[in-house]
């Protein structure tokens, strides 16, 4: 079947009785690392009181948290969830001896997300985030992550996920930088079981045009990660916003947008994403205001 077919344009009904095209969502990394129980029954209720739709959910090791629990703390609360899968050292499909603990770890995060209501299992599903190094023929690399995912795409198809593959940026990986790459690599695999997930911060470093990047990803998108392109508050930078926004549009893509920074507390995850100083006046700051520029930019995108 030709999937690019079967998406429908959807919008979603906003209190005021207006409609818009995108969901707008927020990362408990902004605030956070790793989630667990106690911090998200804090963080969704606030997420929900600035009027984000979506809430996205980083599954860093198994039994952080309690998946059922948060599908019933955010139905009751009237949000959305999606979920991103964590690509720390040890966790590898290429060139690694830890190939079967990083596929049941994939698939625990599918179990996750199909729990949860996500649509996807978004994150860099093919190695670890700082493992970098030359590599010699990549279209044989590529072969090995194809047969080594498969397994994990075709375990998300029979629960109703993808799984979303978001190419990174040169300093974080060697294996997958741009849209193009993804695509070359991940080709032959079962369409149902997998996408890409597109972040406006990658783009803007790996791809000479990001928004032509987002048109070859077209149909395939599945999921978007949004922030300023120094991972700061989205529309305080120099990206053109209007012009992203209108390529997702006409690539079909209506699935949310989801605000994603870091917290600078959690020693881990800020040297792993680089991030050395505040990026903003405060983390609720960032997710405040980011989601005041997105309703704004998205305006337009109304019906």
């Amino acid at each position: 079947m030709d999937r690019r077919r079967s998406i429908r344009p959807r919008r979603t009904d906003s209190p005021d009785g207006s409609t818009h095209m995108w969901d707008i969502g927020v990362s408990t990394w902004v605030w956070t690392s790793p989630l667990t129980d106690d911090v998200l029954s804090v963080l969704a209720p606030r997420i929900r009181g600035w009027s984000f739709d979506v809430v996205e959910l980083p599954v860093e090791n198994p039994g952080d948290w309690d998946p059922h629990r948060a599908a019933g703390l955010l139905a009751a609360l009237g949000l959305k969830a999606t979920v991103c899968l964590v690509m720390p050292p040890g966790r590898d499909l290429v060139e690694s001896d830890a190939v079967v603990e990083t596929q049941d770890y994939l698939r625990h995060v599918v179990d996750v997300a199909a729990v949860v209501g996500s649509g996807v299992a978004a994150g860099p599903a093919y190695s670890a985030v700082g493992r970098t190094w030359r590599i010699g023929h990549r279209p044989e690399v590529y072969a090995q992550l194809r047969a080594n995912l498969a397994p994990v795409v075709e375990h998300a198809a029979s629960k109703g996920v993808r799984i979303a593959v978001e190419p990174l940026n040169r300093y974080e990986t060697s294996l997958i930088n741009t849209v193009g790459q993804a695509l070359e690599a991940l080709d032959g695999l079962p369409e149902e079981g997998w996408g890409l997930a597109l972040d406006t911060y990658h783009l803007n470093i790996e791809e000479s045009s990001p928004v032509e990047a987002i048109r070859a990803a077209g149909a395939r998108i599945a999921h978007v990660q949004v922030c300023a392109n120094d991972r700061g508050t989205p529309g305080r930078d120099h990206q053109d916003w209007p012009a992203v926004l209108r390529a997702l549009a006409g690539a079909g893509y209506r699935g949310p947008l989801c605000i994603e920074s870091f917290t600078p507390d959690n020693a881990a995850i800020a040297t792993a994403a680089s991030i050395w100083r505040p990026l903003a006046e405060s983390p609720d700051a960032l997710a405040a205001d980011g989601l005041a520029f997105l309703r704004g930019a998205t305006a337009p995108f109304t019906g």
